[in-house]
């Protein structure tokens, strides 16, 4: 079944070409606008599954104000950055403001399809080794408090701090499951207990609270 979504990017005939191509494959595209600030108007008024959001500098300061106010209007929308991966603090600020996934911005069709099936069903898309790199850039800023953290880790049991740990570390559900010598099932129960418990809608969303607070510093390395 296809995604329901509205595609946006700075660049109109890019935009229009990503919405082409997807609609060949089967998806709905609501609407395709231009720049990349009409997003949350677009998202608000057509309450599409996805937002599949491309940014040229996601660098800048402000650059994914966008994503925070779609994850704060309409946070049942999963939102999907396509840019560069040359400034790992932008990717991290994406996933810091609320994004759902991450892809290059050169990267193919079927790449970006997948994506967007894997936001629509609640998990991550970005690859394990841009999530750990952007994550390495969320720990550098000062953390906020040491109380915050702590507080955090009270509501965690031992096990879903493991759990937590694992999904800082770009593990899948199957990874997790295999990792603790659990059933998949129990692993992703966990999962959503991370992510109530953190008040997080995303796996990268909770490992973003955690890297910014400072939790994942107490929870420790994953055992090996």
């Amino acid at each position: 079944m296809g995604v329901r979504l509205v595609v946006v990017d700075d660049h109109r005939l890019l935009a229009e070409a990503l919405a082409a191509a997807l609609q060949l494959r089967g998806h709905r595209v609501l609407a395709v606008g231009t720049p990349t600030g009409v997003a949350a108007d677009l998202v608000v008024n057509r309450r599409p599954e996805a937002c599949l959001l491309g940014v040229s500098r996601p660098e800048e300061p402000g650059a994914f104000d966008v994503v925070r106010r779609i994850r704060r209007e309409r946070p049942e929308v999963a939102v999907v950055v396509m840019g560069s991966v040359d400034h790992l603090g932008g990717v991290a600020a994406a996933f810091a403001a609320g994004a759902a996934g991450y892809v290059r911005q050169d990267e193919r069709i079927e790449v970006v399809e997948r994506a967007l099936g894997r936001v629509r069903a609640g998990e991550a898309a970005v690859a394990p080794e841009l999530l750990r790199a952007a994550f390495e850039q969320l720990l550098r800023p000062t953390v906020e408090s040491d109380d915050e953290a702590q507080q955090l880790l009270r509501l965690l049991t031992r096990r879903e701090a493991e759990v937590l740990a694992r999904i800082a570390e770009g593990q899948d559900t199957q990874e997790i499951a295999e990792g603790m010598r659990i059933a998949p099932s129990t692993a992703r129960t966990h999962v959503q207990r991370v992510l109530v418990k953190l008040g997080a809608r995303t796996r990268l969303e909770a490992a973003a609270v955690a890297a910014r607070t400072g939790l994942l510093e107490r929870v420790g390395r994953v055992p090996r």
